[in-house]
Formats: structure tokens, C-alpha cells, sequence
């Protein structure tokens, strides 16, 4: 095989870089992931916490009725809280479809039909539902495997007793917010 002269790598290094320069940026460029709106939280931290606990006791539920006979272990029920906030893992993919939207002076959870589009808002929900477990997954998953809890109970437990999420009725929010 030959050996190519400098003249012809030149060619090919200058005809490199005048076809990357005509390519648009958008083509190579990674979109920007959504950011949590920290100051929405506070507005949307009771359906979160009413969501979040919904998902514990349904993805429990649906472990049980997959392994039946077998009773699910208590690393299992850990592991679904430990992953049911974040949205690397498919536990937390019940957030991909839920809005926020507003609604008078209030913010509201709206449950889709589809998985949306990852933006600030699925970002805004994973925050407050990380900020309402916090470092709480483990009792929960403590009593969700010695109480086998109803929905209801669950619920009062994670948002009432142990996080407080749904203690204080939400503020209105301000029309600067909205």
C-alpha cells in the first residue's frame, strides 16, 4: 500500500474542516436537560408525597403479584425507595407523566396518558420527591414490609407522620411564580 504525500493530508485535513464548519452546532450539540424550579416545591410537595406513596405501595403490590408465591423481601421494598425518586431508574418513571399546571392560585399534579418529555417540570417533581424521602426510604420500606400497609394508611404514614409533606395546608402562589 502506498503511503500518502503531505499534500494530500493536508487536502483532507482543510476539507475536514471547512465541512465541520458548515455543520450547524445543533447537530452535534446535546439538548440541556431540564432544571428543578426549587421555588415550585413548596406548592407541589403534598400531591408528590401523595404520588410518591401511591407508587410505593402500586410498584410493591406488582413485585408481590411477579414473585408470588414468594413473599417480597424487605431489600426488595428498599430497593423500589430507594429508586422511586430517581429518574435514572425505572422505579421513577411514573414522573415522566405527570404536569404541573396551574390552576387559580394553585399548582397542580396532572396525570398524562404518555411519558412527556423530560424538562424542568419532571426535574421539579424528582426534587421535591427527593426532598420529601430524603433519607426516610428505609423506614418506609420497614413499614411497608412489617405493616403491609392499605394505600390509605401508607399515605398518612409517609406524608402525615414520618415526612410532614401534607402537615401544612400549600400557600397560594404568587402571581410573580405564575
Amino acid at each position: 500500500m502506498a503511503k500518502p504525500d503531505k499534500t494530500s493530508l493536508w487536502l483532507l485535513v482543510y476539507v475536514m474542516v471547512v465541512v465541520c464548519s458548515l455543520m450547524p452546532l445543533s447537530c452535534c450539540a446535546k439538548k440541556p436537560l431540564g432544571v428543578a424550579r426549587k421555588e415550585d416545591i413548596p406548592y407541589i410537595k403534598c400531591q408528590v408525597c401523595e404520588k410518591l406513596a401511591s407508587q410505593l405501595y402500586q410498584q410493591v403490590q406488582a413485585k408481590q403479584a411477579a414473585i408470588s408465591p414468594k413473599k417480597v423481601s424487605e431489600y426488595q421494598i428498599i430497593e423500589i425507595a430507594e429508586n422511586v425518586c430517581n429518574l435514572k431508574k425505572q422505579e421513577a418513571d411514573w414522573i415522566l407523566k405527570i404536569d404541573i399546571v396551574e390552576k387559580g392560585d394553585k399548582l397542580e399534579l396532572v396525570e398524562q396518558d404518555s411519558e412527556g418529555q423530560c424538562n424542568s417540570e419532571c426535574k421539579t417533581i424528582e426534587r421535591a420527591c427527593q426532598e420529601i424521602l430524603g433519607y426516610s426510604d428505609t423506614d418506609v420500606a420497614e413499614y411497608l414490609y412489617k405493616n403491609k400497609p392499605s394505600l390509605d394508611s401508607l399515605v398518612s404514614f409517609v406524608c402525615k407522620d414520618l415526612t410532614g409533606a401534607c402537615s401544612l395546608k400549600p400557600p397560594p402562589v404568587p402571581k410573580v411564580l405564575l
